[in-house]
């Protein structure tokens, strides 16, 4: 297995691993996402995200998927958006490679934190993440606004 930095040429892969993951997480039709915005995103002179891939015989079986944010308290963190392997290839330790990989990089970089959600549900990987030390916060929640709060939020407060 070789855990790689993604290219542009990985992109569709990627696509296909994010839309595997969105139906693992019950949201099959979530993914509006398409490989040209990832390229485009990904790999613009100011890059909005940072991949990680591992492969196995040429053929990409889970990323990391990762940007930085700047946290008032501490200042430069990473956020994980997504780490996805396979369903079939979980238990090859693609995952913890992954995970190791995003953690190196934090500590390359000199982030005070590194930060990700989980969903409630997921109790393997609760439990993964707790084992190798990281903090589950039950106390905070998520907040969002998709396209269609965002549109209703500014026609009523112009």
């Amino acid at each position: 297995m070789i855990i790689r930095k993604g290219t542009p040429d990985d992109m569709s892969s990627v696509l296909d691993l994010i839309k595997e993951l969105a139906i693992f997480e019950k949201e099959p039709d979530a993914v509006v996402v398409t490989v040209e915005d990832l390229v485009r995103d990904g790999f613009s002179e100011n890059p909005l995200f940072h991949c990680f891939v591992a492969e196995i015989a040429s053929t990409i079986i889970g990323i990391a998927l990762y940007y930085y944010r700047y946290s008032t308290w501490k200042g430069k963190t990473i956020h994980l958006e997504d780490l996805i392997v396979r369903e079939n290839q979980r238990g090859t330790g693609a995952g913890f490679a992954l995970y190791k990989e995003i953690i190196r990089q934090g500590k390359h970089d000199n982030v005070r934190r590194i930060e990700w959600a989980v969903l409630d549900w997921n109790t393997p990987a609760i439990t993964f993440y707790r084992k190798t030390g990281a903090k589950v916060l039950e106390d905070w929640r998520v907040a969002q606004m998709d396209e269609n709060g965002i549109e209703a939020f500014l026609s009523q407060n112009k």
